[in-house]
């Protein structure tokens, strides 16, 4: 399907725009999964200040949906509506080193790219990042977290853009962590992140993400079409174990299957469609509720319209 272009009406609000607006730009190759529909307009800004002057002009009653990497959502196949927003580039990609051990990131480094930094740098606390398939705006946004370390525990301010175009700083205490979440304004779109290392063992800190490298690979499907892991970890439970015990390991929908490999993930095995995969995301939480008596619930994130 397509959405009535609303490009030029976004430009006549908002003449100065400095970065890229595409009308009905299809989102499924700027995911991991590989499916869904088309963003009614994709806006790539050029920098912060780009970002905050289009939310300034922006009418109140146009969605806007931030997207980062695409390994951690499922977009529907009847698309987006309204304005997506992908930070991207030189602007949104830089990483710097600053005094009292911290490193600066824009929200579009991969989360990967922040533990390599800081290895570089001899800064220990931060190899946790590697085992994690995303950006850091999905960190902030998620308190992102592996191999014993989480967001939070590293964060010391984030700062981003309001949906009224104001540029804004967070403390840690103002961004509420809390497992996988973050009590932060959903309207807010992080553009930076200052986090706190520690002085360490550039080896050691090298064989640590050597380890997680390893742990990862091991168990989980990441040369496959997948999100990342899928439902949060109930209290009191871990989400693959419930999982297996429903007999859901190996269950398809369509061409969506729960992974053999590890079932807290889903894989598109070929010519699924988003609804494949959400639908079988459903089942699995129907048969974890019947089984086991928990609740799952998403980790994956899932935005637009059916069909």
């Amino acid at each position: 399907m397509s959405f009535p272009d609303l490009s030029a009406d976004i430009l006549a609000a908002a003449p100065e725009l400095r970065g890229r607006l595409l009308a009905n730009q299809e989102m499924a190759g700027l995911t991991w999964f590989r499916v869904g529909g088309p963003a009614q307009v994709l806006f790539t800004p050029a920098d912060e200040a780009d970002l905050a002057y289009l939310l300034g002009k922006l009418p109140a009653e146009i969605p806007v949906t931030v997207v980062g990497l695409g390994s951690n959502l499922i977009v529907r196949d009847g698309g987006i509506p309204g304005v997506v927003i992908r930070l991207a580039g030189k602007a949104f990609g830089e990483i710097a080193r600053e005094e009292g051990d911290r490193l600066r990131a824009g929200t579009a480094v991969p989360d990967v790219k922040v533990a390599r930094a800081a290895a570089d740098a001899s800064l220990d606390g931060l190899a946790f990042y590697r085992g994690i398939p995303g950006c850091i705006g999905g960190a902030l946004r998620m308190n992102a977290g592996a191999h014993g370390g989480e967001t939070t525990d590293v964060l010391v301010e984030a700062r981003g853009v309001t949906r009224a175009g104001e540029i804004v700083t967070f403390s840690h205490a103002q961004m509420g962590f809390t497992y996988r979440n973050s009590t932060a304004p959903t309207d807010m779109i992080f553009t930076s992140a200052l986090f706190q290392g520690r002085p360490g063992d550039q080896a050691a800190i090298l064989a640590e993400m050597d380890r997680v490298t390893s742990a990862r690979e091991a168990a989980q499907p990441i040369k496959e079409r997948t999100g990342g892991s899928t439902f949060k970890n109930p209290e009191g439970g871990k989400a693959w174990q419930l999982i297996d015990a429903a007999g859901c390991r190996g269950l398809r929908v369509g061409g969506a299957q729960v992974s053999e490999m590890h079932c807290n993930f889903l894989i598109n095995t070929g010519g699924a469609t988003a609804a494949d995969i959400e639908g079988l995301g459903e089942e699995v939480r129907r048969r974890v509720k019947d089984n086991s008596g928990y609740e799952l619930h998403w980790e994956i994130k899932r935005f637009g319209v059916a069909a």
